[in-house]
């Protein structure tokens, strides 16, 4: 229903997970055929909550987001303070697909505790991550690449939020 009302529209459905095998019996997963049956095309992988509370590992975000990638969903690899959490979750993807992928930062921190970042905390990391994906994959990646804050903001910490 969600991806009949936004079609013609700019607006994109996104999923908050997906599972790495196309089928199986893996109860509680959810695979990419399913999401693409859907209309599914972004799919949020490895955010801060599934790593603390479930210990999602860099293995498992690394393997959802090829599956993602290969099926056509573009990944939201969620990335905390690690700089070994950012370069596992893209490990084996090519500089062409790197530039396709969407990184958003997740404050681990920030989970339960009422704190969020402020706008320059999150522009400083979203700054480091680009530098790090420029490094490994090429100026061409760095700068198509899509990098997001995706945790919780308050008007009081970032200017120009209306509330």
């Amino acid at each position: 229903a969600v991806s009949e009302a936004v079609k013609g529209t700019k607006i994109a459905v996104g999923a908050q997970n997906v599972h790495w095998e196309k089928s199986g019996a893996y109860t509680g997963e959810i695979s990419t055929e399913m999401l693409k049956e859907i209309g599914v095309s972004y799919c949020i992988l490895g955010h801060s909550e599934r790593r603390d509370y479930f210990g999602e590992t860099n293995e498992g975000v690394n393997k959802r987001a090829h599956a993602a990638y290969a099926a056509g969903i573009t990944p939201i690899i969620c990335c905390g303070e690690s700089l070994e959490i950012r370069e596992a979750a893209l490990a084996g993807f090519k500089s062409k697909e790197v530039a396709k992928l969407v990184i958003a930062y997740e404050p681990i921190w920030a989970i339960g505790t009422g704190k969020t970042a402020t706008f320059e905390q999150a522009e400083e990391v979203c700054a480091h991550i680009r530098a790090t994906v420029k490094a490994k994959y090429g100026a061409a990646a760095a700068n198509a690449i899509r990098i997001q804050y995706g945790g919780s903001v308050k008007a009081q910490t970032n200017p120009g939020l209306e509330q």
